[in-house]
């Protein structure tokens, strides 16, 4: 069931799932797509979401994958954000722990302790994103009944 796609470069098959993330790791928007879309044009309709609800929003923080053409038009048609992209420094290899970038990577390691989450088994891609969210208010409830 549902939609599905293959990234032949990163050998994934199923669906991606994109977040955007407040600084504590609250998701904000969040979405999910078949995986043979490219990240930086699925983060279009996410950001186009997120639009409206957050007035005060005025920077986007992103990893370079999303420096794409179709990203940057969308974000000037939005008018009053500004992208930047969060890049490795000049000839560090391996792994290099990125200023902001971890927040994500935090919040998608929180969600992926969800048995749901761990494995994409969903027939649609409207149940995805809806466990994908419980799975949020999950964490939220936990942190609030620990105050």
């Amino acid at each position: 069931g549902g939609p599905r796609g293959t990234d032949a470069a990163k050998r994934v098959k199923g669906r991606r799932r994109h977040i955007v993330t407040d600084t504590g790791g609250l998701v904000l928007q969040a979405s999910v797509h078949p995986a043979n879309i490219q990240d930086s044009h699925g983060a279009v309709p996410l950001l186009r979401a997120l639009h409206g609800g957050r007035p005060g929003l005025r920077q986007v923080l992103a990893d370079r994958v999303y420096r794409g053409p179709k990203l940057l038009a969308a974000l000037a048609d939005l008018g009053h954000w500004t992208i930047t992209i969060v890049q490795r420094p000049p000839g560090v290899k391996g792994f290099q722990l990125l200023p902001r970038r971890w927040v994500v990577e935090r919040t998608f390691a929180w969600l992926g302790r969800n048995r749901r989450l761990a494995k994409d088994v969903e027939a649609s891609i409207a149940s995805a994103e809806a466990w994908l969210w419980l799975a949020h208010v999950k964490l939220l409830t936990r942190r609030i009944a620990r105050r």
